[in-house]
Parts: structure tokens; sequence; C-alpha cells
């Protein structure tokens, strides 16, 4: 029942608060210091016992026991010449305790913990008393005390003439400290499965929607009166070319998909998203296909190409359908390959095989009208027909594809911090470029598809004022309002994730600081056109629970999708440390760098991620 350390935290802050109001008992634990030898040389080590003495019932909690309790944390106090070289504790009990509910390590009677003591070579001569201290919190099977502190003192001379060494500690004691030995950190995935069936989603969504592209839908009757024709023995020989046909698509775009993967390294996927050559190729080409949507010229492939792959497809035969289906995919390229180029770039963001699978799943839904009218040739007279609706369809595109080619160079200027498209300009653009085709579709600007005395259907009207409206809302995001999902594709605004203090590249400098602060450090690897690194810094990190967990830790932001030799030694950090190239991903080090929590990709939970943070806190702080 008890088995999140959050709630067993409040239980052991209920335990104490109880505790305060009972009448005060006195500690059922006493210490004691023992030093051997008596006399040490400068330079040498001693050995002391800090022996806890425990009355029967009662038991304290061992240092390294799991999150829950306070465990017993044991020091030595500062001293001239003298200081702490390592802390040992004999093996605990570990059993069931009920008052956490679960198995924790534990001392009863008596607990004999060992310090060995480093004297320095320049120590002074004479007699140096030193203090042990203990912090730990005693409970028996029904109730905890407050936590206390208590010290022992006993004294050793320092004489250079000293010859006595040390007793070797019991083989059988173990390191008291979680910084020697530390856990294994936990680890969190973000909602990469659910995340994994809404891009397979959009894939086919896309696969789709290009079917009703003026490159694509008017092909749909030449081809299929072309399967019906090949299909004249029965209807099992048509519904066989129409498969041959569709497998001839998904096998060109699962190839480009594969091909993409092979393509690019571990770290390849995160820099492709950064990549200033990368992206401007990709803008350029989006411009290209976006202008050539609005009418400004016309994108062919070479017609010689075409021409021996369609005259390959006649022959017939199982190649020749699958030809036909090559031919199709490549003619169609025109207006398939903005839905194309988008889906292969939010892929390669994602990693793993979801370039190859998201361009078969893409595929698979530019197919899937030609193999269901297959089954059922008589839903082909009921489709509408090719007319002045295509052409404005077209037109839409145009305006959309160009939007989001401002993707790509915003993906430019933020990596190159040259601030020429902040966010304002930006949302800018777009709000003029989502407007234009709602004025388009209403009839106020006058473009190809729409003649000046046609009037306004109701299906224009609903659509048009649709994209009014879309523009509209991006306003408020030009004076800093959030725009929720949309803030993973727009530039971040200023103090976007609610004013928490990041340092920014400076790994050895948040670790630094946290040791002289006694805290914990959080590291976000992030980039700087990762959209779900923005999502998450716009939408995640302003939420006041995650605001409220994250006080008390040092954060520091480490960007890793740049070409510089810096982002190159993240690179190299995130993948030997946490064995991950994926962003983004966020760990939680103490002040040594160990790694106590790590969760990889955004999540939509706010629970889920605040149990995160609040996983690899110190239990000793909770006290």
């Amino acid at each position: 029942m008890w088995n999140n350390a959050t709630t067993r935290v409040l239980l052991v802050g209920l335990i104490a608060a109880l505790a305060w109001g009972q009448p005060k008992r006195q500690d059922p634990v006493q210490w004691k210091l023992e030093i051997e030898p008596a006399r040490v040389a400068p330079g040498g080590k001693a050995l002391a016992r800090f022996t806890a003495t425990i009355e029967d019932g009662w038991h304290l909690y061992s240092p390294t026991t799991p999150p829950g309790p306070i465990p017993t944390e044991l020091g030595l106090a500062d001293a001239p010449g003298a200081k702490l070289a390592r802390l040992l504790q004999p093996r605990p009990k570990v059993k069931f305790d009920p008052n956490f509910n679960t198995n924790l390590e534990t001392f009863d009677h008596s607990a004999v913990f060992l310090m060995e003591i480093a004297i320095a070579p320049d120590a002074a001569a004479g007699e140096l008393e030193l203090t042990a201290q203990a912090r730990y919190q005693a409970c028996s099977d029904t109730t905890c005390l407050r936590p206390v502190r208590k010290q022992a003192t006993a004294k050793i001379v320092i004489d250079p003439a000293a010859t006595a060494q040390p007793p070797e500690p019991p083989s059988d004691y173990v390191a008291a400290s979680r910084e020697k030995e530390p856990p294994a950190p936990t680890k969190v995935s973000g909602d990469a499965d659910q995340g994994l069936l809404q891009f397979l989603a959009v894939a086919f969504g896309f696969g789709l929607a290009a079917v009703f592209t003026p490159c694509v839908f008017p092909m749909i009757p030449i081809t299929m009166s072309y399967f019906l024709k090949r299909g004249e023995a029965g209807r099992g020989d048509s519904i066989f070319q129409a498969s041959l046909f569709c497998l001839g698509i998904v096998v060109l775009f699962t190839a480009l998909g594969v091909a993409t993967t092979a393509a690019l390294g571990p770290f390849g996927v995160v820099q492709i998203g950064s990549n200033i050559w990368v992206n401007l190729f990709i803008a350029f080409v989006f411009g290209a296909f976006a202008l050539s949507m609005l009418g400004a010229f016309e994108i062919t492939l070479p017609s010689g190409m075409l021409t021996k792959l369609d005259q390959a497809s006649q022959r017939g035969g199982v190649g020749g359908t699958l030809l036909m289906g090559l031919t199709f995919a490549l003619t169609s390229f025109a207006c398939v390959g903005p839905f194309m180029g988008t889906l292969l770039a939010a892929s390669v963001q994602g990693g793993g095989l979801r370039p190859a699978v998201g361009m078969a799943v893409f595929a698979a839904g530019l197919a899937s009208p030609f193999f269901f009218l297959a089954l059922f040739p008589g839903y082909l007279n009921q489709m509408p027909r090719s007319g002045g609706w295509l052409p404005r369809v077209k037109v839409v595109l145009g305006f959309i594809i160009l939007a989001v080619m401002f993707k790509y160079l915003s993906n430019i200027d933020q990596v190159m911090q040259w601030q020429l498209l902040t966010r304002e300009r930006y949302l800018a653009i777009w709000v003029v470029l989502f407007a234009l085709p709602g004025l388009y579709l209403l009839g106020q600007l006058r473009m190809e598809g729409i003649k000046p005395e046609e009037s306004v259907g109701v299906a224009r009207a609903v659509v048009g004022s649709a994209f009014l409206a879309f523009a509209l809302s991006l306003v408020p995001g030009m004076f800093g309002g959030r725009l929720g999902e949309l803030d993973a594709y727009v530039p971040l605004a200023e103090e976007t994730d609610g004013g928490l203090k990041w340092l920014k590249d400076d790994y050895q400098g948040a670790l630094t600081k946290a040791k002289a602060e006694g805290k914990l450090v959080f590291v976000s690897f992030t980039g700087h056109a990762c959209t779900n690194c923005h999502w998450m810094k716009a939408n995640m990190f302003t939420r006041p629970e995650v605001r409220q967990a994250l006080e008390g830790y040092i954060l520091v932001e480490l960007y890793t999708d740049g070409a510089d030799a810096q982002s190159e030694e993240f690179q190299k950090l995130q993948d030997s440390k946490f064995a991950s190239s994926g962003i983004p991903l966020y760990a939680i080090l103490d002040a040594g760098g160990n790694v106590l929590a790590q969760h990889a990709g955004s999540t939509r939970s706010t629970q889920r991620f605040v149990g995160f943070i609040q996983s690899a806190r110190k239990p000793a702080a909770a006290g």
C-alpha cells in the first residue's frame, strides 16, 4: 500500500507531528566514542568506534536504508589536523517495518559504526579532542520519535614517535554512505507508447489527406478502371492486382523511410532537427512546393523516367502492377511531397524505426482507398467528381505549406541565436498565412479556383471561418500568452518556464554549486529545435506543482542538438552516463555526479513528472 516514497515521507511527518504533542520521553539510544590507538603519529590513521546502545523494543535505521524513514546520518566534527576518511557499518537487518509497511534496514540492541580517521602530516603534536555526530530517528513497532542529534567525544594524542597501527575493520562491515554506493537510478519513461500511436495515427491521416490533392484524386477512376479491366477473369483477380498496386506504393515510401534511418547515426536523429543546412534545404523544398501550389510554376518529375516506368508497367504480370504503383507514387510526388517531408522531419526526432514505420503507415493510408474500391467497386460512382474544389484544396495547401516552411527557418534562427524570427514576428507571419486561406475561401482573395460571381457555399464558409478563427487565436501568443500544444512549434516566449533559474551549458558548475549548497542537480538535456523540449518548457515547467517540486534543486540545461564541440561533449555525456540519445531527457544527480533518477521523453502527466522529481530526494531532507 505505502509503496510511494512521497507518501512515506508524509507518513513520517504525520508520525513526527503526533510525537511532538506527546510528553517528552528519554531518548532510547545512547552513544559512546572510542578511538584506537590512543597515540597516533602525524600522517597516520586511527579507528573510532561510534557505538549506539539501543533500548529493547526500539531500533535505528541504517544510513543506507531505502527511502521512507529518516536514516541515521553520521559524521565527524571539524578538528584541526584530522578528517573522516571512511565510514563503515555492520550489515543491518532487513525486516518488515509496520510503521512504513515495507522491508527496511535496521539496527536493534546495539550498533558499532567505524570511522577511519586520517591525521594530517603537518598535524601539531599534543592532545586532540574528536567529536562524532549522529542524527537519527528511533522507532518501535508502533511509534516513531522525532529525529534528534547526538554527539560523543574522545581524545587522542598526536605523537611523532607513535608506531601503533589502527585495527583492521571486520570483513563483514560495509560502507555506510549512499554516496559511496549510489543507488540504481530510477528510470521513468515519458509518454513514448502513446506518442508512437499518435504519430502513426497522424501518418495514416496524412496518407488519407494526400488522396484529396489535385495530383492524386483524379487518378482514382483511371486506376480503378485499369484494375476492373484486368480483373475480368474474376473479382478475386482485380483484388489481387489492387493489392499488388498498393504494395508498390508501400514499398517505395517504406524504402525512403529505411534509407533515412540507415543514413543517420544515434545522434543524427537529434542533429538533423537542428542542422542549419538540413533545415535550409527543407525550407527551400517546402517553399518551392508552396509557390507551385499557389500557381507560381509547376513542379514535374522528368517525363522520360515516368514514360519508361509507365511502359514497363503496361507489360502486365506481377512486376507490371508493382511498377504501376511505383509510377503512381512518383507521379503524385508534387502533391504528396509536402506530407512526406513533414512526416519524415517529425519521425527522425523520435528516432529508432519511426522513419521506416511512419512512411509505411503513410503509404498504407495513401493506398487504402484504392484497395477499398477494389473490394467494393460500386462506391466508385458515389465519389465526388473532380471539379472546382480540387484547385481550392491546392491553394489552401499552398498557404499551409508556406507556414510550415517558416518552422524550419525558425529552427535555423534558434540554433544560430540570431533572434530574427522572434516569437512575435513568427506568429505575425502565421496569423497572416492562416488568415489568407480563410479570406480566399470566403471569396475575399481572388486566386485560382474561385470565380468572382461564384457564391460561397456552406462548406466553404465553415472551413474559411475556421481558418480565420485559428489565425486570431494566435494573436495572444504574440504578447506572451501560452498557446498550449502549439508552443512546441513556435519560438518560446521569455520566462516561458515560470521564472525558474536555469544554468545553461554549465554541467561542472552545477555540480560545484550543488556540493557547496548541499543540493541535488536537475539536468535537462534539451535542444534548440526540439519540439517536445519546447512543449515541456512551455507547458510542464510552468505548472505550480512542478515548480514547487523543483525547489531546492540546482537546475541546468544542456543543449545537445548543435554541431559545435560543446554539444558533442554533452552528447557523449548523455550517451555514456544515461545510455540515451533522444531529447528531452531529464536526470537528477547528487553533487558527486551519481545518477539518482532519469526520465526519458516528454509527458503530459503532471503527477508522473512530479513523482519523478520527488523520487530522488534524499530522505534526510524530509526530516
